[in-house]
C-alpha cells in the first residue's frame, strides 16, 4: 500500500480560477495515484474528501467466489455499483 508506515504529506494550496485545486506529486504519489485514475470526490461538512474509485472488475476477481453469474449479471452489478460511488 503506497505510504503506509510514512508521516502524511500535508500541504497548503490555493483555489485557483475556475475553483481549480491542482494536487502535488508528491500527494499523488504517496497514494499511489496517476494520471488517469479515477476518484470519487465528495463533501462532508468542510471537509473535500478524495479517495480512488474502486475498479468494478478488480471488486469481482478479488473476491472468493462463491456463485457463478453472467455477464449480463456482471454488467448489471457494475452498473449498480458505478451508480452509488457517484453519490
Amino acid at each position: 500500500m503506497p505510504g503506509k508506515g510514512k508521516l502524511p504529506v500535508v500541504r497548503k494550496l490555493r483555489v485557483g480560477k475556475k475553483r481549480a485545486i491542482y494536487l502535488p506529486r508528491e500527494v499523488l504519489d504517496a497514494v499511489g495515484l496517476s494520471e488517469g485514475d479515477q476518484v470519487i470526490v465528495r463533501a462532508e461538512g468542510e471537509h473535500i474528501v478524495i479517495e480512488r474509485a474502486p475498479d468494478p472488475f478488480l471488486l469481482v476477481v478479488r473476491r472468493r467466489m462463491w456463485s457463478r453469474t453472467t455477464v449480463e449479471e456482471f454488467e448489471e452489478e457494475s452498473e449498480s455499483e458505478q451508480k452509488e460511488w457517484v453519490r
